[in-house]
C-alpha cells in the first residue's frame, strides 16, 4: 500500500511546489494525453493492487534532447501514459468566432447623412471612420461611405439654398411650425374655411381653399406680438384692431370692393397658445352673415393691379385720408374745427384733380377722367365754401353738395372705364340733421 500512497503524493505535491524544468515538462505530457479505450477499474487504496492492461508499445519519435518526444494535439494516440497514477482526460476547446465591433463613428457619419443636418459634420465623420476602421480593422465601411455621400449631397444642396435665397423661405417656414399653432399658420393672400357651421370666437383649425372660389375668410395681413407675457385678451383685441385697419387698405386699395357685406375679423393669440409661442393676429375679410361665404379674392394692390388703376386708387386714397380725418364733433358742437376739416379737404381735391389731370390715360378711360376732373375741381369750390361758412346751415349746404361730387356720376362711370370697382360705398347716416354724409363714420363694415 505504500508505493500507492507515494504515488499519489507525487502527483498532488507535484501541482504545489514547482518542479524541475525537466519534471515541469513530463507533467504538461500526462494532461494532453487522452484515456485509454476500455472500462478502467479505480485502485482499491486498502487493497492489493488490481493489474492493469498493458497497451502494446508504440514507436516513438526520437526529438532532440534526452527524453523521448511525445505525441501533442489530436495526433496522440488514445490511452494511458506508462506509469500515470490515474486517467487523465484531454482538455481542449475551439475558439469562438467573435464579430469585429462596429464603427461608431461610422454610425454617427450615417446618421448625421439621413437626416441632411449638419451635413458637413457628416462628411467629416465619414472619413474619420474610413480611417478608424482600416486602422482597427472595424466593420462599417458602408455606413462610413453612405454617411459621406449623404452628407455631400445635404451640403451641396444647402449651398444651391444659400445661393438661391431659398434658405431664408425654409427657416421662416421652420420658425412658423416650431412656433405651433401661430393664428393658424396663414399668410396674406389666404383663402380659407373653417370646421363647422360658421366662423365664431374660437377657431381651432382652418382649410386652405382657392380665393377665385367661396370661401369663408381671406387674410389681408398678419400682424406679429412681442412680449414674454401674455397682454391680456382685451390689448390682444386692441392691437389687432389698430393695426389691421392700416392693413386693410393696403391690401384693397379699390375700397369700393369693401361692400356693406364685407366684415373685418381678427384672429388672435390665445392664452393658451401664447405658451407655445403663438404671437401672430391674422387680419381676415369675411361676410358679415357668418354662415355666408365670399366669392373672389378682395385683393387689390400692386400684384394685381395696371399701372392706370394704381395711379387713380392712388389719387382716389389720398382723398379718402383727407375725408376720413373728419372731426368727431359735429358742426352743431365745433363749427371751427369742421370748417378747418373742409379746408383741408378743398386742398386735397385740388391736388389730386391735378394728378389726374397730368396722367396719360387709356383711350377708353381718357375723356371719363377728364369729366371727373372738371367734377372734382366743382368739389373743390364746395369745400371751400363750407371752409368759410359763417353758420352750421351755411356749413351742412356746401358740404351736401360736395360730398355728392365724390362719389358722383362721373367718379362711377371712371371707374368702370378703368376696369374697378363701380358700387358706390354705403355710409351710415347717424346726424340728427339729417344731412347724407355728416357722420364721418366711414364704411360700414
Amino acid at each position: 500500500m505504500r508505493p500507492v500512497v507515494r504515488q499519489f503524493c507525487i502527483a498532488v505535491c507535484s501541482l504545489v511546489r514547482p518542479a524541475p524544468p525537466a519534471v515541469r515538462a513530463r507533467s504538461t505530457v500526462l494532461v494532453s494525453i487522452p484515456p485509454p479505450p476500455g472500462p478502467q477499474q479505480p485502485q482499491n487504496p486498502y487493497g492489493p493492487p488490481q493489474p492493469q492492461p498493458q497497451p502494446q508499445p508504440q514507436p516513438q519519435p526520437q526529438g532532440p534532447g534526452p527524453y523521448p518526444q511525445q505525441p501533442y494535439g489530436p495526433q496522440a494516440p488514445h490511452g494511458t501514459y506508462p506509469g500515470a497514477p490515474y486517467p487523465v482526460w484531454g482538455q481542449g476547446y475551439l475558439p469562438l468566432n467573435r464579430p469585429a465591433p462596429v464603427n461608431g463613428v461610422a454610425i454617427a457619419a450615417l446618421v448625421l447623412g439621413v437626416l441632411c443636418f449638419l451635413p458637413a459634420v457628416g462628411l467629416v465623420l465619414g472619413i474619420i471612420a474610413l480611417l478608424q476602421i482600416k486602422k482597427r480593422g472595424e466593420r462599417g465601411t458602408g455606413m462610413a461611405i453612405g454617411g459621406a455621400v449623404l452628407s455631400s449631397l445635404g451640403l451641396a444642396l444647402w449651398v444651391v439654398m444659400l445661393a438661391t435665397g431659398g434658405a431664408s423661405s425654409f427657416w421662416e417656414g421652420f420658425k412658423e411650425g416650431a412656433n405651433g399653432n401661430s393664428s393658424l399658420s396663414l399668410v396674406k393672400g389666404d383663402c380659407f374655411d373653417v370646421p363647422g357651421d360658421s366662423i365664431d370666437e374660437d377657431v381651432y383649425d382652418v382649410d386652405t381653399v382657392d380665393c377665385a372660389g367661396e370661401h369663408e375668410g381671406e387674410v389681408f395681413g398678419t400682424v406679429r406680438l412681442s412680449g414674454g407675457s401674455y397682454p391680456g385678451d382685451a390689448d390682444v383685441a386692441d392691437e389687432a384692431e389698430d393695426k389691421c385697419y392700416a392693413l386693410e387698405t393696403q391690401y384693397t386699395m379699390d375700397t369700393w370692393m369693401l361692400t356693406d357685406e364685407v366684415d373685418v375679423y381678427h384672429l388672435t393669440p390665445t392664452r393658451e397658445s401664447w405658451e407655445w409661442g403663438d404671437r401672430q393676429i391674422a387680419c381676415v375679410f369675411a361676410h358679415t352673415d357668418e354662415r355666408s361665404t365670399l366669392t373672389g379674392s378682395l385683393r387689390s394692390d400692386a400684384t394685381t393691379l395696371t399701372a392706370d388703376q394704381l395711379a387713380f386708387l392712388k389719387a382716389a386714397k389720398a382723398l379718402d385720408d383727407a375725408l376720413y380725418e373728419e372731426p368727431e364733433d359735429y358742426a352743431e358742437d365745433d363749427l371751427d374745427a369742421n370748417k378747418a376739416w373742409a379746408g383741408d379737404v378743398a386742398d386735397a381735391t385740388a391736388e389730386q384733380a391735378e394728378a389726374l389731370g397730368g396722367h396719360t390715360w387709356p383711350s377708353a378711360a381718357r375723356q371719363p377722367v377728364a369729366d371727373l376732373v372738371k367734377a372734382m375741381g366743382e368739389a373743390g369750390k364746395e369745400w371751400t365754401a363750407a371752409s368759410t361758412a359763417a353758420d352750421v346751415d351755411t356749413f351742412y349746404e356746401h358740404y351736401d353738395t360736395a360730398y355728392a361730387y365724390v362719389y358722383g356720376d362721373e367718379t362711377v362711370t371712371a371707374r368702370e372705364a378703368l376696369g374697378l370697382a363701380s358700387t358706390p360705398p354705403t355710409f351710415e347716416d347717424d346726424s340728427e340733421g339729417g344731412s347724407t354724409g355728416g357722420s364721418g363714420d366711414g364704411l360700414d363694415v
